[in-house]
C-alpha cells in the first residue's frame, strides 16, 4: 500500500510541475519538492 501511496504522490508531483507554466510560486515549488520527497520515500524505502 505504501508502494501505491508513493506512486500517486510522485505523480502528482510530476502534474504540478507541468503547472509550473503559470507564474512561479514559492508554495507550489515547496509543494512540488515535498510530493516528491514523500512520494520518493515511500515507493523505495
Amino acid at each position: 500500500m505504501k508502494r501505491v501511496a508513493g506512486f500517486a504522490l510522485f505523480c502528482a508531483a510530476v502534474g504540478m510541475v507541468l503547472a509550473l507554466i503559470l507564474p512561479n510560486m514559492f508554495v507550489e515549488v515547496l509543494c512540488i519538492l515535498l510530493c516528491i520527497l514523500v512520494g520518493y520515500n515511500l515507493f523505495f524505502c
